[in-house]
C-alpha cells in the first residue's frame, strides 16, 4: 500500500485494508481437511480468522487466533453440534488435533428454573442450582420489593464473585470494586435517552437485576429480580464549589461511597446540570461483581441499539445462570485440587514484588501509569508469537514473570492471571453479561530454562489453567505450601483483547450528543499490570502502590519485552535469567551512580581516631538515629568503649578479627567502632 487507509477521525480503517495473501501467513504445507468434522471446522476458522483456506496441519495461533477469537470459535462449534475440551485448542492448536478431540467433552446440562412467572410462594424444590431450606428462602424473599412475585431465581455466587464480596465486606469504608464511568450530555433530552437505553439493557439481562444476600446463610446467594429500576440521583452542585465534575466525583468517591449489594440493580446514575459549560454530566456507578470487561462492551453495544431504535435486531439474552451451572456442575473440586497441588504443592514462599504484601487494600493509595508500546516492538512480538505457535499473551506473561523475578528476588514466581471465564461458560458465553472473569495463580520459572522452552512452558501452563478457569482462588491457595492469611502472590496480570472493530457511522449516530468523559477502575492488589491487545499495538497500564513507581514498572515491562523479543530472534537458546529487565538509564544508575562513593579523607588518621576527635569537639551532638532510638557522640563513644573493654576481658588482642552478624542498627555502629 502507498498509505494506510484512515477513518474520518484519523484512525486506521481496518475494514478498508485488503485481505492478506495466503503466503503472508505462516502455514505448514497445505493438506486439505479430511472428513466432515475437519471440513466444518476449517470453514469456521476461515470465517473467524479471515483467511482463504485452512489446512489440517495449520495452527490456530499462527493464523492470527487469540483468546477472544477462541471463545467465538467454541461458541460457533457449539452451534453446529461440535464440542471439545478447549485445552486442546491451546495445547495442540492444529485443525486436525481439534477435530480429533471433538466429542471428548460432554456439555453440562443446565437444569431448568423451577420458579414460574407469578409464583406466590417459593419452595426448596423450585431451586435447581442451590439448596436452601424454607426459612432461608423466606428471609431472602423478604429482602425483595414485591416479594415472591418479583423473584425470578435464586442461585449461589460464582467463584470470583466470592472474592469480590469478601473485599466488599472487608472494606472499612467505600468499596474497591465500585467502578465509575463519566458522561457528558448535550441536554436533558439526551440524558433521558441515555437513561431509557440503560434501563432497557437492565430489563433484558438477569445479572443486571441481581442482588446479593448473605446474612444468616451458609453461602452467599444471588437473587434475580423480575423488575429492577435504575437508581437515579439528581445532584445539585454548589455554584461556589468549583468544577461540577469534581464536585460529582467528591460526592460519589468510591473510597467512601458504596452500593447496597442487597438491592438490584447494582448500579446507580448520579447526574447534574453543568450550567457554566451548558451541558449535563452523568456519573454511572456500577459494581464489578455484576460486570466484567467483556460484559461492558455488550452493554455499550445494546445501548447503541436502543438509541438507534434497533432493539428488535438483538439476539435473545443469555441467562447468567448458565455460567453458574457450568462453574458448579463442571470440573469437580477434587479435579481442581489435584491440578493446583501439582502446580503449587511445593511453593512455600509467597511472591511479593517490592515486598508488597497487602492484598486486602481499598485501592486508595494507588498510582496509575500508561504506556503504548513502540509499533515496531508490537509487530515483532506478534510475529514471534505466531512463529512459536502461541498467543501473544504467552509472551507478555513470560515477560511479566521476568519483571517479578527481578523485583522479588526469586527465579520461581507465582502471580495472578485474569482468565476470561468464558471458554467453558456454556451456551452464548461469548455475548453474555455478567461476571465471568476469574483470577487464578500462574507459576513461572525464569532461571536456567532457555527462552524458547520458557515460551512453550508458559503457553502450556496457561492452556492447562483454562480447564480450571472456574476454580476459586481460595481453593488454589490451599493447595500451596503458603498458609493464609499470608497471600500466595501480590501481583496480577490482566491480558485484555480490545481490538474489536465498530461501525463508526452508526456508532457516531447513536451516541450523538453523548460523550464519554472518563472512568475509574480500582483494585485491592498493590501491583497490577493490564495489557490491552489493540489488534496491532499493545498498551500497558500499571496500577502500583504509592512509592513503587507505576511508570517505573511500565519501563521494566517494556524492557523485558524488548529483551525477550531480541532473544527469540537471535539467541533462543539463551537463559531466561540472563535477559535484561532494567532500562539502560536505571541500569547505569544502579551499577555506576550508586557505586560512585569515593570521598577524600585524612589518610594519616584512623576511622576511630576521627570519631574520637568528633566526640571531643561535639559530645552532645546527635550521632545516630534508628527508629525511635538515638545516641549522641558521647553516648555512642561510651557504648563502644564498654564493648571494647568487654572484648579485652574475653582475651581479644589488637589485630584479632571479630566477626559481626548484625543488621543495620545502632548496635552495628557500636560494634564497628
Amino acid at each position: 500500500l502507498d498509505a494506510m487507509p484512515l477513518t474520518p477521525n484519523g484512525k486506521l480503517d481496518r475494514k478498508a485494508l485488503p485481505a492478506p495473501e495466503h503466503d503472508a501467513l505462516i502455514t505448514r504445507g497445505y493438506e486439505a481437511p479430511r472428513g466432515e468434522v475437519e471440513t466444518t471446522l476449517a470453514q469456521i476458522w476461515q470465517d473467524l480468522l479471515k483467511v482463504e483456506r485452512v489446512g489440517r496441519h495449520d495452527q490456530f495461533f499462527e493464523l492470527g487466533g487469540h483468546s477472544l477469537l477462541a471463545v467465538s470459535l467454541i461458541e460457533r462449534m457449539r452451534q453446529v453440534g461440535l464440542s471439545a475440551d478447549v485445552r486442546v485448542l491451546f495445547g495442540q492448536p492444529t485443525l486436525s488435533a481439534l477435530a480429533a478431540a471433538v466429542g471428548g467433552r460432554s456439555e453440562i446440562v443446565v437444569p431448568a428454573n423451577g420458579i414460574a412467572h407469578g409464583c406466590m410462594k417459593i419452595t426448596p424444590q423450585m431451586l435447581s442450582l442451590t439448596s436452601l431450606d424454607q426459612d432461608a428462602i423466606d428471609r431472602i424473599v423478604a429482602t425483595v420489593p414485591g416479594g415472591a412475585r418479583n423473584v425470578q431465581e435464586i442461585y449461589p455466587v460464582a467463584p470470583l464473585q466470592e472474592g469480590i464480596l469478601y473485599h466488599h465486606l472487608s472494606a472499612e469504608q467505600g468499596d474497591p470494586y465500585v467502578l465509575q464511568a463519566l458522561f457528558g450530555l448535550q441536554d436533558r433530552q439526551r440524558l433521558d435517552d441515555f437513561i431509557r437505553a440503560l434501563q432497557g439493557v437492565i430489563d433484558r439481562h438477569d445479572i443486571l437485576r441481581t442482588a446479593i444476600v448473605w446474612e444468616g446463610l451458609d453461602e452467599p446467594q444471588q437473587v434475580v429480580w423480575r423488575e429492577a429500576r435504575l437508581g437515579l440521583e439528581a445532584f445539585t452542585p454548589d455554584p461556589q464549589g468549583g468544577d461540577v465534575i469534581e464536585q460529582l466525583h467528591r460526592r460519589f468517591d468510591a473510597r467512601h461511597y458504596g452500593l447496597d449489594m442487597t438491592q438490584a440493580p447494582l448500579m446507580r446514575l448520579a447526574f447534574a446540570e453543568d450550567k457554566p459549560n451548558q451541558h449535563w454530566v452523568a456519573l454511572l456507578l456500577f459494581h464489578h461483581i455484576a460486570l466484567d470487561h467483556t460484559a461492558l462492551k455488550v452493554v455499550q453495544h445494546e445501548m447503541r441499539m436502543h438509541l438507534l431504535g434497533q432493539i428488535g435486531q438483538l439476539d435473545a439474552p443469555v441467562p447468567y445462570r448458565h455460567y453458574v451451572a457450568q462453574a458448579r456442575l463442571g470440573v469437580s473440586r477434587e479435579e481442581h485440587e489435584a491440578f493446583f497441588r501439582d502446580m503449587l504443592g511445593d511453593v512455600d514462599e509467597p511472591t511479593l514484588p517490592f515486598g508488597l504484601q497487602q492484598v486486602q487494600g481499598d485501592g486508595n493509595d494507588i498510582e496509575e501509569a500508561r504506556r503504548l508500546l513502540d509499533r515496531d516492538l508490537s509487530r515483532r512480538l506478534r510475529r514471534l508469537a505466531r512463529m512459536s505457535g502461541v498467543g501473544a499473551a504467552s509472551l507478555h506473561h513470560l515477560a511479566w514473570a521476568q519483571v517479578l523475578a527481578c523485583v522479588s528476588g526469586t527465579p520461581d514466581v507465582v502471580f495472578g492471571t485474569v482468565l476470561m471465564g468464558r471458554m467453558q461458560g456454556g451456551q452464548g458465553a461469548d455475548r453474555a453479561l455478567g461476571m465471568f472473569i476469574n483470577t487464578l495463580p500462574l507459576r513461572v520459572a525464569v532461571g536456567q530454562q532457555d527462552v524458547r522452552q520458557g515460551v512453550q512452558a508458559v503457553h502450556g501452563r496457561l492452556s492447562a489453567l483454562l480447564g480450571h478457569e472456574h476454580a476459586s482462588l481460595a481453593l488454589a491457595q490451599r493447595c500451596s505450601g503458603v498458609s493464609a492469611p499470608i497471600p500466595l502472590f501480590s501481583a496480577l496480570l490482566n491480558y485484555r483483547n480490545s481490538s474489536e472493530q465498530l461501525d463508526t457511522q452508526s456508532e457516531a449516530l447513536a451516541w450523538q450528543g453523548i460523550e464519554t468523559l472518563g472512568g475509574e477502575a480500582r483494585t485491592n492488589y498493590p501491583l497490577t499490570l493490564s495489557v490491552d491487545d489493540l489488534g496491532e499495538d499493545f498498551a500497558l497500564t500499571v496500577l502500583a502502590a504509592s512509592g513503587v513507581g507505576a511508570q517505573r514498572v511500565c519501563a521494566y515491562m517494556e524492557r523485558a519485552l524488548q529483551s525477550l523479543a531480541t532473544a527469540l530472534e537471535s539467541s533462543p537458546a539463551s537463559r531466561l535469567q540472563d535477559l535484561t529487565v532494567l532500562p539502560q538509564a536505571e541500569r547505569q544508575q544502579v551499577l555506576d551512580a550508586f557505586n560512585a562513593t569515593a570521598r577524600d579523607y585524612p589518610r594519616d588518621k584512623t576511622v576511630h581516631g576521627l570519631f574520637e576527635a568528633q566526640v571531643r569537639a561535639n559530645p552532645e551532638a546527635l550521632a545516630a538515629v534508628h527508629d525511635e532510638h538515638s545516641l549522641t557522640y558521647a553516648g555512642l563513644n561510651d557504648r563502644a568503649n564498654r564493648l571494647a573493654r568487654h572484648l579485652v576481658g574475653l582475651g581479644v588482642q589488637p589485630g584479632d578479627s571479630v566477626a559481626l552478624g548484625l543488621a543495620r542498627s545502632i548496635e552495628l555502629l557500636v560494634s564497628q567502632l
